[in-house]
C-alpha cells in the first residue's frame, strides 16, 4: 500500500509507561473515521507498568508488551509500524534536580528512539519529554536530539505545550516533537488551545464532578501521621510549608532550596501544579480542603486517567506510573491533529511554536 493510502496506524511505542499516550492514540478520533491509530507493540522496563498497559490497552494482546530494559531490546522481531512514540525517560532533563542532561544515566536513552525510526522508517513519530529539555547541556542537548532526528529521515516540529491549556486539569508543560518523513507531502501544524480557553481545569472540578465511585480502584487513602495533619491545618490552599504561617514546633528543617511543592495544598479554582511520581518527604499532591494527601485515583483524575482505567501494582509503584504518565485528554489533542494532517482536515492552528527554536 502507499504510504500516502494509510489510514489506519500501527503504533509502536518505547518507554510506553502505564499508557497514557498510548490511550490517547487509540482513542483518538476525527471526522473521518477510518482515520485511526491501533497499538502494534510496546516496550517498558517496569513490571507493575508494564502490566497496567497490557491491562488497559491491550488485554486481548498481552505479548505485544515486550517488558525489559530498553538497551537489551531486540528490535527487528517487533514488526513493522506506520508510526512511534516515545516519552524518553526525562529524569535528566528535569527542571527539578541536577539536569545532567547527556551526562547521566537517562540522557542517551532517545536514541533508542532514533535507532527505532532508522530501521523501520514510519509515516510519523511523536516524542515526549520535560520542558527542561530545552535547556539542558546548556541547550546542546536539544539541538543534538532534533539534529539525530532529522538525520534519521523526518521533517520535525517541536513545541512546548501547556496542558492546562489543553484542557488538563494541571499546569504540565512538556516539550513534544512531531516528526513526518521527509518524503511524503503533509505538513503538521501545532494545535491552537483556543478551542480549549472556556474548558474548566480546576483541580476541584477534576476531582469532584463526577464524584469518585466508592469502589473506585485506586482509591485508598494514605496514612498521615498526627504531625502532618497538623501542619496540614495550618497550611491554606495554595500555601505550602514555607509560605504558610506555621508554629515553630511544626516548621521543616531545611536548608538550602525550599522546594515549592513541600506539603503544598491544591487551589481549588486553579490548575492542580504538576503531578509527579514522588511522594515522600512531603512531595505528595494535598487536597485543598481536607488534611490529607490525594489518592492515587484522585492524581489519575488530574492526569485525565477515566475511574475505569486501573493501575496494578502497589499503591507506591501506582502513584509512580500516574506521576510519569503523559495526560491522556492533551495528548490527544496532539494525535487528533495528527491524523486531520494526513487526512487533510483543515484545523486551528497556530502559526509560532512556543518555548523552542527551530
Amino acid at each position: 500500500m502507499n504510504a500516502e493510502e494509510v489510514k489506519e496506524f500501527r503504533l509502536g511505542e518505547l518507554f510506553c509507561g502505564p499508557g497514557g499516550l498510548a490511550f490517547a492514540a487509540i482513542t483518538a478520533r476525527i471526522d473521518d473515521p477510518e482515520y485511526r491509530i491501533v497499538h502494534k507493540w510496546a516496550n517498558d522496563y517496569d513490571l507493575d507498568t508494564c502490566n497496567t498497559y497490557r491491562r488497559n490497552i491491550c488485554p486481548d494482546n498481552e505479548e505485544s508488551v515486550i517488558c525489559g530494559d530498553v538497551r537489551k531490546l531486540d528490535i527487528e522481531p517487533l514488526g513493522d509500524i506506520d508510526a512511534l512514540a516515545f516519552g524518553f525517560p526525562c529524569n535528566d532533563f528535569s527542571v527539578v534536580g541536577e539536569q545532567k542532561g547527556f551526562n547521566g544515566t537517562f540522557g542517551p536513552l532517545y536514541t533508542y528512539g532514533v535507532k527505532v525510526l532508522k530501521r523501520y522508517q514510519p509515516l510519523w513519530f511523536l516524542a515526549e519529554n520535560v520542558g527542561g529539555l530545552k535547556s539542558a547541556n546548556e541547550g546542546k542537548a536539544f539541538e543534538k536530539i532534533k539534529s539525530d532526528l532529522i538525520k534519521a529521515g523526518y521533517r520535525i516540529y517541536p513545541n512546548l505545550y501547556k496542558f492546562e491549556e489543553y484542557g488538563v486539569p494541571q499546569a504540565r508543560h512538556r516539550m513534544i516533537i512531531v516528526g513526518i518523513r521527509k518524503d511524503l507531502p503533509y505538513e503538521f501544524k501545532i494545535p491552537s488551545p483556543a478551542p480549549y480557553k472556556d474548558v474548566d481545569v480546576t483541580c476541584r472540578t477534576a476531582i469532584e464532578i463526577p464524584p469518585i465511585p466508592a469502589d473506585a480502584a485506586n482509591n485508598e487513602l494514605t496514612k498521615q501521621s498526627a504531625q502532618v495533619v497538623e501542619r496540614l491545618s495550618y497550611i491554606k490552599p495554595g500555601e505550602n510549608a514555607f509560605s504558610a504561617e506555621l508554629p515553630e514546633r511544626l516548621k521543616l528543617n531545611v536548608k538550602g532550596a525550599k522546594i515549592s511543592q513541600i506539603y503544598k495544598r491544591l487551589d481549588p479554582d486553579k490548575p492542580a501544579y504538576t503531578v509527579t511520581g514522588s511522594g515522600g518527604g512531603g512531595t505528595h499532591i494535598y487536597h485543598y480542603a481536607e488534611p490529607r494527601a490525594l489518592t492515587n485515583r484522585e492524581r489519575a483524575r488530574l492526569q485525565t486517567f477515566p475511574d475505569d482505567y486501573i493501575f496494578e501494582g502497589s499503591k507506591e509503584s501506582v502513584r509512580k506510573q500516574i506521576g510519569m504518565a503523559v495526560p491522556s485528554k492533551g495528548a490527544k489533542v496532539i494525535f487528533e491533529a495528527i491524523l486531520k494532517t494526513f487526512a487533510g482536515i483543515p484545523y486551528e492552528s497556530v502559526d509560532a511554536y512556543t518555548g523552542c527554536d527551530d
